[in-house]
């Protein structure tokens, strides 16, 4: 399987709770397997403005980090997404 969706190209999701939405791809996530080799199964992209998820963050020692409830974009398979032509 060949990636051609790489990070700044426009997609859209064709599959899951915001199927149908549009975003511009911010990273492109690739795992390895057991023997420290990518797999090409497991390819993820982070969309901008799709799959966003809370995390609940609370204050950790005298560190300054960000508190509260965080919301961010989380991976996306690749497979769940189509890349949109630039002409359109």
């Amino acid at each position: 399987m060949k990636i051609n969706i790489r990070k700044g190209d426009t997609v859209e999701v064709i599959a899951g709770n915001y199927k149908g939405e549009k975003g511009q791809v911010q990273a492109v996530v690739r795992k390895k397997n057991r023997s420290n080799q990518y797999d090409p199964n497991e390819v993820y992209v982070v969309v901008a403005g799709v799959n966003l998820i809370k995390k609940h963050q609370r204050r950790t020692g005298n560190v300054r980090t960000q508190v509260g409830i965080i919301e961010r974009e989380g991976p996306i398979h690749v497979s769940n997404v189509k890349l949109v032509d630039s002409e359109d």
